[in-house]
């Protein structure tokens, strides 16, 4: 199983250059992937735009986008945004798209919120064709790897018509089940080989990890009320808890484990490395 780590791109208040320095240390040590989201309604860092800053401060290292909201988009400058990126980085590029849930993203965005599971389908289904015949920014052949995220059946059937895997946010138990019906709807479909699985989960190291994943997480969460509460508690904020996790999710079944940062602070992908030496 691989390790990768995300970017900081939605810790408040945003980094700027800080932000280049955690690619090249991530690569450096050894990372498999740097890994963003994507939220319209936060003052963050937009995703592709800091996959491409990270691209030219790297070489080796994959850039996930994991996930784009991609409905929020039209296919033409989606297309064109991640060939882009995919071509700047020597082919790089893995995008994952997923329907995602905030009505204000869609309201500010001026998208339609109800239909957005329709309208995911055909981007995809128009997606691969921009990035075959090269209209759309430099052709990308071969094509970045497309995960599809949601925790709905219909997200999983999606991802067995036009995926290659899938993005999991879940607990090691449910991220089990999950992974075994998308195992089994890709058979169902005719699928070759089997889905790639991702896990992601949140962490924050050093003694005041607790309060730092608990303020990230509530603050993000926020728009689920105290629901948030639950993404606060589940964050890994201890060596043991990280390897314990990384453990859990390889039994599990996933291709790589990513561990997304609550705070931007150098010292949180430092000692993140320091436990992630200790797994190899």
């Amino acid at each position: 199983m691989e390790i990768g780590v995300g970017l900081p791109t939605a810790v408040i208040p945003a980094p700027g250059r800080e932000l280049l320095d955690w690619a090249r240390t991530a690569e450096e040590s050894g990372f498999a992937s740097l890994s963003v989201g994507d939220r319209l309604v936060w003052p963050g860092i937009e995703p592709l735009v800091a996959l491409a800053a990270a691209a030219a401060v790297t070489r080796r290292i994959r850039l996930a986008a994991e996930v784009i909201v991609a409905p929020l988009r039209g296919v033409a400058l989606l297309a064109e945004q991640t060939a882009a990126v995919h071509h700047l980085s020597g082919g790089r590029l893995v995008l994952g798209v997923a329907a995602g849930i905030r009505t204000d993203d869609y309201e500010l965005a001026g998208a339609g919120y109800g239909d957005r599971g329709r309208r995911l389908d055909d981007l995809l289904d128009r997606l691969r064709a921009h990035w075959r015949d090269g209209r759309l920014g430099p052709p990308a052949d071969p094509p970045p790897a497309v995960l599809v995220g949601g925790r709905t059946e219909a997200a999983l059937q999606r991802m067995a018509r036009h995926g290659d895997g899938t993005v999991i946010v879940a607990p090691p138990p449910a991220f089990a089940a999950r992974a075994a019906r998308a195992r089994q709807v890709w058979q169902e479909h005719g699928r070759p080989g089997a889905p790639r699985l991702v896990a992601h989960a949140y962490y924050a190291l050093g003694p005041d990890a607790g309060q730092l994943a608990g303020a990230h997480l509530t603050s993000y969460y926020g728009f689920l009320g105290p629901m948030a509460r639950m993404f606060a508690d589940s964050a890994l904020t201890s060596p043991e808890g990280v390897v314990a996790a990384a453990e859990a999710y390889r039994e599990a079944g996933a291709d790589e484990f990513v561990l997304v940062p609550c705070g931007s602070a150098g010292d949180q992908l430092s000692l993140l490395a320091d436990v992630v030496d200790k797994l190899a």
